[in-house]
């Protein structure tokens, strides 16, 4: 699980950009990739109060980068480069520090690299000791470790290196 990722290039100078103009917007920004071969950046924001974005929202954001994409100092930006502006979604990737300080409390699916009998030591049972796909509560984490309720019964502490991929898991 990648909890820090280092941008380079144009890829930093877009996150830099998208920073500011989510923030004058008066939103949160959430995540953000750039796909260099289809020139996209997709831009994922939050409002703060409720942690999701509506289309409003959206539009404001989109038309918020119009002055920076019009700007002739700005050369450094793709000509045909696509924009998508969306909220997270309720089964959001959790993917930095930021992401699991809002996801404490919350359901959350992980995908472990080896099975979750490998990496803990407790008394589970046999389909949970094999399983690679876990359901449970966030409970809270660490520069190292999430700490993790599992079914109720089960406090499990499973280090990042160990996590392939954490989503959101509402129920709904």
């Amino acid at each position: 699980m990648e909890l820090t990722k280092e941008r380079t290039g144009i890829e930093k100078r877009l996150y830099e950009l998208t920073t500011k103009v989510v923030e004058e917007c008066g939103y949160v920004l959430y995540d953000m990739d750039y796909i260099t071969g289809s020139k996209t950046l997709r831009v994922f924001i939050m409002d703060p109060a409720t942690k999701s974005a509506v289309i409003e929202d959206c539009v404001k954001v989109d038309h918020g980068f119009t002055p920076y994409m019009e700007d002739e100092s700005a050369d450094w930006i793709p000509d045909d480069i696509v924009l998508e502006v969306s909220s997270p979604g309720a089964f959001r990737n959790v993917r930095t520090m930021d992401h699991l300080a809002l996801s404490v409390g919350e359901r959350v699916a992980l995908t472990l690299r080896k099975e979750l009998g490998e990496l803990v030591q407790a008394d589970l049972d046999k389909k949970t000791v094999k399983a690679k796909k876990l359901l449970a509560i966030l409970k809270e984490y660490d520069e190292e470790t999430v700490t993790l309720d599992l079914d109720d019964e089960f406090e499990l502490k499973i280090s990042y290196k160990d996590i392939k991929k954490v989503n959101l898991e509402p129920e709904i």
